[in-house]
């Protein structure tokens, strides 16, 4: 049936409709897959919003509590002490040699021998005679007497200006009269030469050390101090 001028006027504003119709919905479709809303996915979590990350605190170091030192019965040069250059105090210290009848060119430097459990000797030893007597170094208060397993029966006792510490070891007893408090002369006999301690028996010598103190109410503490350049001036 053929269409007449009215009908196909008619299937052209329709294929018009069509084709715009057509082309609106691809401009909406492909508007609709670009927005950020198409990329959603919605599940069954609750989505937790970012959070900053808080600053841990800063830690301040704590100073530790002071490390017991060595009691006394120790020579000042076995609590840890560098040695300080004996150089410094020549000519400042006038001290004499601590055994009875010791002359300076029979004295030996064993202020850097090894001793056993890698100590240093940080001493010297004056070989005498068993009994010989041992004199004051120097004027001073003795502060202590101790029985001690390493230095046997031994002396602490202060310079006159509390700044140093002359430490006598291995005695074969005390001198009468001597005790702790009691201010020494410079060559006052104080006590005898003997092997006690760790000395070894027969090996009769003076353990001999000196060590300034910083405190000297902790005068078995100390820096180390030769006393073989002191002894021989």
């Amino acid at each position: 049936m053929a269409l007449g001028a009215t009908g196909r006027a008619r299937i052209r504003v329709l294929l018009i409709v069509v084709v715009t119709l057509g082309g609106l919905s691809f401009f909406l479709w492909t508007r609709i897959r670009r927005s950020p809303l198409a990329s959603v996915t919605t599940t069954n979590e609750t989505l937790t919003p970012a959070v900053a990350p808080t600053p841990s605190p800063t830690v301040t170091p704590t100073p530790s509590a002071d490390i017991p030192q060595a009691e006394p019965g120790l020579s000042p040069s076995q609590t840890g002490g560098d040695a300080a250059p004996a150089t410094t105090f020549v000519g400042k210290l006038n001290l004499i040699i601590p055994v009875a009848g010791v002359k300076p060119e029979q004295l030996q430097d064993t202020f850097t021998y090894a001793r056993s459990e890698g100590r240093s000797h940080d001493a010297i030893d004056i070989l005498a005679p068993a009994g010989t007597p041992v004199l004051a170094v120097s004027d001073g208060e003795l502060v202590k007497l101790f029985q001690s397993d390493r230095g046997g029966t031994t002396i602490y006792q202060l310079s006159p200006d509390k700044k140093l510490v002359f430490y006598y070891a291995h005695l074969q007893r005390y001198a009468d009269g001597i005790a702790a408090g009691k201010y020494v002369r410079q060559g006052e006999v104080i006590g005898y030469v003997g092997d006690t301690g760790n000395a070894g028996a027969g090996n009769y010598h003076l353990h001999f050390s000196i060590a300034a103190l910083a405190d000297p109410k902790r005068y078995w503490e100390g820096t180390n101090i030769n006393p073989y350049p002191l002894l021989r001036k």
